[in-house]
């Protein structure tokens, strides 16, 4: 029996690919390198204007802030194991991978929740916007939207080290709170009381202002004026996209660790396993920054000083 001085895991989807293994740590690296730079351009954009110093703004920044974090949390393990011959991860590693990459998820869905309220309040209370959505409130929305991500997820990562396991090879490409917990041989009933309790958390809490607001956008956009439908088309259409997409990566990752896809072929499971680990931070900051005028005329205008500035 393996107790809970385990060293290590070994990720067991990993496949041989012999000398190709430096053409994808070159793709993963570029994709990296990518998502830093157009995540922390858009921060930049929006914390060095003071035009930009609204709700709706301050919340992306929080959202692009959240990118940067998830996408540390996997990208480095990732180009690690591609050059590695054995790919296994140290026990402490694994379990501050968990943290990292759930935490993520929770902001994510935490803070969409959180913008969605927002648009609800500019399109159904316009007149009370100011007063309602004050950069104070702003600023405590998103502390504690990152204090309960952190703490809850510390809770998770409490009860998980306490674990004897009989086993330490986990089906997928980076730790997996559920596959780790798997392997456990000790009693796991108040891991899997919590985990239940934490995924309804993490689902409920965002859904609800989510719902709310949306129901109540759609109410106002058929019953407004078609400057009205417009502005909630233009300003709802991009964080629509992006809860969606996170949406479907989630779920399907949840889908995959708790039910056989031996049917899906391999490459496929691979690609859709880490969907929302690396297209969420790359689409957002694209997305929101060509969707929304403020940060796509700011972007231009910096783009523009900075080539007058070279020539």
């Amino acid at each position: 029996m393996v107790n809970s001085t385990l060293i290590y895991f070994i990720l067991g989807t990993y496949i041989q690919v012999g000398p190709l293994r430096y053409l994808y740590f070159l793709l993963t690296l570029m994709l990296y390198i990518v998502i830093v730079i157009i995540n922390i351009g858009v921060i930049v954009v929006i914390c060095m204007n003071r035009s930009l110093h609204e709700p709706m703004y301050l919340f992306l920044c929080s959202l692009f802030v959240n990118e940067l974090f998830g996408s540390t949390g996997l990208f480095p393990f990732l180009l690690v194991q591609i050059l590695s011959d054995i790919h296994t991860v140290s026990a402490p590693l694994c379990f501050l991978q968990i943290f990292c990459l759930y935490t993520y998820a929770n902001i994510e869905f935490s803070n969409l929740a959180v913008m969605s309220y927002d648009r609800y309040l500019a399109i159904c209370c316009p007149l009370q916007y100011n007063t309602r959505m004050t950069f104070n409130k702003v600023c405590i929305y998103i502390f504690v939207i990152w204090f309960y991500s952190f703490l809850k997820f510390l809770i998770t990562l409490s009860l998980n080290i306490r674990l004897n396991f009989c086993g330490n090879i986990i089906n997928s490409l980076y730790c997996h709170n559920y596959l780790v917990v798997k392997l456990a041989c000790s009693d796991t009933q108040v891991n899997n009381i919590y985990g239940l309790f934490g995924v309804a958390l993490t689902i409920l809490v965002p859904l609800v202002p989510i719902l709310f607001s949306y129901m109540r956008i759609l109410k106002v956009c058929f019953s407004g004026s078609k400057q009205t439908r417009q502005k909630a088309v233009s300003t709802c259409s991009p964080h629509l996209a992006s809860l969606l997409n996170f949406s479907f990566g989630c779920c399907f990752e949840i889908i995959q660790s708790r039910f056989d896809m031996s049917s899906v072929p391999g490459g496929l499971r691979i690609v859709l396993s880490l969907y929302f680990l690396i297209i969420q931070p790359l689409l957002n900051p694209i997305m929101f920054g060509l969707q929304m005028s403020q940060i796509r005329n700011t972007c231009k205008h910096v783009l523009l000083t900075c080539y007058r500035d070279t020539v």
